[in-house]
This record gives C-alpha cells, structure tokens and sequence, in this order.
C-alpha cells in the first residue's frame, strides 16, 4: 500500500472558497514561492512562444497567469489585515522583494513587451471592437506606464524602486498597526468616564477584567475613541486620548516620519523616471481627472465652495463650547461640544438611535433594499473557511437564482485586525466563451461594537452607512459581468470606485428602507417618526465642517506628492502642519492631522487620489437624484444602474457610463445643494 501524498498547500488550491481556516505562516514561504515559480515560467512561455499572434494565445494567457498569482497572493494580504501574526509578518516580509520584483519586471519583460505588441499590429488586433479593444488598448499602455520603453538602466532602476517602495509602505502599515495595539489607558475613578453611554463603559470593564485589574481600559479602536472623545464630559481625558490617536506612528519603535519622505521621493523618482512632471500627473492619466492640475483645481474650487458653509460651522461650535465652559476650543473638543450642539438643536442623540440599529435586522434590511432595487437574494451559509468565530459568510443570487458569488463579513475590532471599514476582492470568476463569468469571492470588514453582556451589537447611524458604503463596494465586484477581469468590477478609475459605496449610503436616509430594518432590539418598533425627522434635520449638520476636513486631507496628499520636497522642507509632518492651517481654527487643529498614520495614502491605494471621494461624491449626488424622482426601489431604474453602471465595471468610460445612465453629464451643483444646505 502507497503512502497518502503530502497534503496540499492551502494557498495554492483552487476552490471557490480559500481554506482561510488551513492557511497557518509556515504555507506562506513554499506557497508563494511555488505560486511565483509557476507564473514565472508562464512568462516565460508567452514570451518565447512561437504559436500565431492571436487574442487566445497572447491576451487571454497573459491575463490568466496574472489572475492566478493573485488568487495565491490575496490571502496573505487579506490575513495581515484581519488576523495578523508576528509569525505571518515575518513570513510575508522575507517574501516581500521577491513578490513585488515579479510584479515591477512583469511588465518590463521584453520578451513579453515584444510579442504583445507584435499582437497589437496584427489585422485581427486592429479589428478588436467594444470590451477586447479597450483592453488591448490598456494592456498597452500598462506595458508603457510599467517602464517598458525605458533602456535597461531605467528599467533596471524602476524596478529597485518599486521593491524599496512595496518594503517601505508595507512597514508603514504594521507601524500603524502595532502603535494602535500598544496604547491602552487604564482609568480607575468612574467619575473620569461620567457621560460616556453604557455599553462602551462595559467593553472597557470586559478589557480589564480580561487583565485581571480593576477599572476600565480605554484602547484606540475606533469604537473607544469615539466613545469617549464623543462623550466624556471629562475634557482632560478627551485631550488625553485625542493625542494618543494622533501621536500614532510619531514616536520609536513604530516612528514612520522617516518613512514617509522615502516613499514621496521614491515615487516622484518613479514619475520623472517614466516621463511625467511629478506623480499626480503618472497617478491620475487614468483617472477621470486625467492630471494633477484638474484635481488640485477642482479641490480648491470645492474648497471656495464650501468654506462659508465651514466658517459658519466654526462659528456655531465655538459659540456653544462657551455655553459648556470651554473658553477655547480644541480638537479634542470638536466631538463632544458637536454632540452636545446637536442634541440642544435637534433633540437628538447618537445613543438614542443605536438601539434601533441592531446589526443582524440592519444586515436583513441591507440585502432586502438591494433585493428590492436589483432583483438580488443574500443567504447565510454555515462554512468552516473562516479566520475568526466572529466572521460569517453570504452567497448572493440574481432574481433567476444564479449565483454571483460569495463575501465574507468581519465586523468587529481585535488587536491584530487593522483599523476601519474596507471591502476586499477575493478572487474574480473566470471569463466565459459566452461573455458570462463564473462566481466571484469578497470581504467587507469593519470594526463596530461587539455584543455586550445582555446586548447584541449595536450599531450608530453612521455604522449603518459604513455597512452600505462598503456594501456598495461589493456589489460593484459580485455584480460584474464582464469577462476580463482587469476591466471588471472594481477595476476601474480610483475617482469612480466610490460612486456604487456612496450612492448606496442614501438608502440610510429614506424611510421607505430604514422600515425595513431600522427597529427597536427589544421592542421591535420600527424607528418612530419624531425620531426620523429629527435625523433628516440634522443630516447636514456640521457639514461644511466635516467636507472642509476632507478637503483638507486631498489638499496635503496631492500638495505632498506635487510640491514637498524633503531637502528643502524639512519634516513632513511640520510641513502638513503648515499647509492644512487654511483648513484650521488654529495651531493645535492643524498640527491634530494623521500624516503618520495615513494608511490611505501611504500603504493604501489612495496616493494622490484622496480628492476621489468628493469627486464620486459629486457624481452619486447627482445620480441619486433619478432614483429620488422615480422611487427609491423602482426596480426599471434599479435595472438601469444595475446593467450601466454595477455590473459594467471598466468596459467602458466612467464618463461614457455615466452619461448612458443619466442622459448628459454630471451637475456639479448635486452636492452642495444635498451637503451644505442651511439645515431645516
């Protein structure tokens, strides 16, 4: 009898679902490496092959292999989010030069670079029409932007570059993370924690109980800090905490502030290196914006726009501070004398709402509104493939029962769990001879609060628009029909990405969908209409105040990549400190900014594209519009946005897409008018 043959690694099998249960960090070193083999040899299949010049033996083979070794790859990535290790960091650092050389070289093989564009001249490439001739098209110009025209010295350095470059933000993300997981504050006299609400006063019982010491540990996830910098009535607390946060990843062992000028200059190298006057202009030439100029431009028209909207704001938060004794206010009042003013003007509070969102009749009414807009059906599956007890796992369905595919959700925070709310593509379903593609995998996380003792999890108002932002995400991956997965799903311009996220969030507001999900966890009342109404008068408030911080945010990321230079400059977070004092009441809301714990940008994929959000802001603003004119859940214009825009992905424009939907192009006056309105 023949010995059993050696189990399988994990990350290299082929099943819809990833064995996320299986993978430990000993499968990561032979995995990838077994996986990088493969599809090194492919590479160099395709570019000595001698087989005709055709779509299925140039195109398709070259998309094939990319998507395999992201389908090994993925679930290391997916891990160090939500279930990091010390001993998966390691594994995956060693790994890291090796990894990110095979993606720089790609697309500099001249082999490969030769026969693609041999292909392009073909009689048959220039009749491609439709989807096949937009990816040719941009499969070309990746081989450019990659570096492909350079000399060998040029291709050479570009590729030094892009591994110093993968090494250095994936340390500026773990510095993040492990500088968020070492700060606790132990408090020990109730009266420092008077006006924080009950539920998070148990979590930081439950944490020092779980260290054997009385009291309360407060922690920097975002549920604790918002806690107590929302209520705590104790201001030198708040100031305590609100330093904390801000001071993440400014001090050793986790300092990134040597980090962050590397990776700036390593990316205008990169830029000038291929032929652009800085990065924005290399980020955005694919991008609706097209170059840096038109979005430098469009931020400070929103910043003109939305200023008057911002003083006003300021104005009315300082009056109201003094009411409450605070003379001066500082950034670590803001929360707390904003709550307080909204509660004065609207007779509303956060805490009253969050027993009408209990997370399981929130995720109900979630995939009920897109069963009535898109004919979609969500159904919970019990699978052993998952990371941590907490995470469940949906398939969803078109209205023929067809599966689309399956996500996961990972809600709630942990110490080895990165911060924030995000959806991830786990794996793109494979292109069919008849157009259509199979199944496709995702994930959304967040970090809401867990359960209580006698409670379930309960989420804010704006727990429930992270939960559909990030849903809108999904959608925009599973729902996509087109068969090239670098032109499907989420796949497209990094200023489009966010309309499906965003416009999903307006659901939130409409009480035609809040009945169906927005009720009482005791009770079971659906949330009464004084309690509605109070909500919709307050949606706008502290609006200018809140965009003016995100513009804030999309000027010091597109003025870092355009104007900052380390050897004239000197500190980076100095030189932020100065330029967002425009956006500021004064010094200290200046110097309260994240640079060194800005992970969208600096080990994110938001690199001079921080201004995408109010860019797609302004697009789903005014999109929402039609579904406000013909009813929230009219299924003939859920079917159009459905078919245009969520299962289109990139086989076309985002502005071709758009103008199919809407019939013209997009009313920049959409925002201001729903964000910065007087409020009722």
């Amino acid at each position: 009898m023949t010995d059993p043959s050696p189990a399988r690694n994990p990350l290299l099998d082929p099943a819809f679902r990833i064995p996320f249960h299986q993978i430990r960090a000993e499968h990561v070193g032979p995995g990838v490496r077994e996986a990088l083999a493969d599809a090194r040899s492919e590479v160099e299949a395709l570019a000595s092959s001698e087989e005709p010049l055709l779509w299925e033996t140039t195109v398709e083979p070259l998309d094939a292999l990319m998507e395999r070794l992201h389908h090994r790859t993925t679930p290391v990535h997916h891990l160090l989010a939500v279930a990091e290790t010390p001993e998966l960091r390691e594994a995956w650092g060693d790994l890291l030069p090796e990894v990110s050389s095979f993606w720089s070289t790609l697309f500099l093989d001249e082999g490969l670079w030769s026969r693609v564009r041999r292909y392009a001249e073909t009689s048959e490439a220039r009749r491609l029409e439709g989807l096949r001739k937009r990816h040719l098209d941009c499969t070309l110009r990746d081989f450019r932007r990659s570096g492909a025209d350079l000399d060998p010295a040029g291709r050479r350095r570009l590729e030094a570059i892009e591994g110093e470059l993968a090494q250095l933000q994936q340390s500026f993300s773990e510095n993040v993370l492990d500088a968020t997981a070492a700060f606790t504050l132990h408090v020990t006299e109730a009266n420092r924690l008077r006006g924080v609400p009950e539920d998070a006063l148990e979590r930081f019982r439950q944490k020092a109980e779980g260290q054997g010491t009385p009291g309360w540990i407060l922690t920097l996830d975002h549920p604790s800090f918002e806690a107590v910098l929302r209520y705590a009535e104790d201001r030198a607390l708040r100031a305590e905490l609100h330093g904390a946060f801000f001071a993440r990843a400014r001090i050793a062992p986790w300092d990134n502030g040597p980090l962050i000028p590397k990776i700036l200059e390593l990316r205008r190298e990169k830029a000038e290196l291929l032929g652009y006057a800085d990065f924005p202009d290399y980020r955005l030439e694919e991008q609706m914006v097209r170059s840096g100029r038109k979005a430098r431009d469009f931020v400070a028209e929103v910043v003109g726009r939305t200023r008057p909207y911002w003083e006003r704001d300021l104005g009315e938060l300082q009056a109201h501070a003094r009411t409450l004794g605070i003379e001066s206010l500082g950034p670590w009042d803001v929360a707390f004398v904003s709550e307080r003013l909204r509660r004065h003007r609207f007779d509303i509070d956060e805490e009253e709402l969050r027993p009408y969102f209990p997370l399981d009749s929130v995720l109900k009414g979630l995939f009920e509104t897109t069963g009535r807009l898109f004919g979609l059906r969500v159904v919970e599956r019990e699978v052993v493939e998952v990371w941590h007890p907490d995470v469940r796992y949906f398939e969803l369905s078109d209205e023929d029962g067809k599966l689309l595919g399956g996500f996961y959700i990972d809600l709630f925070p942990r110490p080895n769990k990165r911060e924030g709310g995000w959806m991830n593509d786990l794996g793109y379903g494979i292109g069919k001879a008849d157009g259509s593609v199979s199944p496709h995998l995702g994930v959304i996380c967040a970090n809401f609060a867990p359960a209580s003792k006698d409670r379930p999890p309960l989420l804010t108002h704006r727990d429930v628009q992270t939960l559909f932002h990030e849903f809108g995400h999904l959608l925009h991956h599973i729902t996509s029909r087109v068969p090239i997965s670098r032109r499907g799903g989420v796949s497209v311009a990094w200023d489009w990405v966010e309309l499906p996220s965003q416009l999903l969030e307006n659901w939130t507001w409409e009480k035609d969908s809040l009945d169906l999900f927005a009720r009482h966890w005791q009770t079971g009342e659906v949330l009464p209409d004084r309690l509605l109404q109070r909500m919709l008068r307050a949606r706008r408030f502290m609006g200018g105040w809140q965009q003016m911080r995100q513009l804030g945010l999309g000027t010091l990321d597109l003025a870092l990549h355009t104007d900052y230079r380390p050897e004239r400059d000197g500190d980076a977070v100095e030189w932020v400190t100065d330029l967002l004092s425009p956006f500021s009441p004064g010094p200290s809301f200046a110097a309260a900014h994240p640079l060194p714990s800005f992970m969208h940008i600096f080990s994110g994929g938001y690199a001079a594209s921080y201004y995408s959000y109010l860019w797609s802001a302004v697009l789903e603003a005014d999109l929402f519009t039609v579904f406000q004119e013909n009813g929230i859940f009219e299924r003939e214009t859920g079917r159009r946005y459905l078919e245009t825009i969520l299962s289109a992905g990139d086989r076309d424009d985002p502005d071709v897409l758009f103008r199919t939907f809407m019939g013209r192009g997009p009313d920049p006056e959409a925002l201001i008018r729903r964000n910065l309105g007087e409020a009722a």
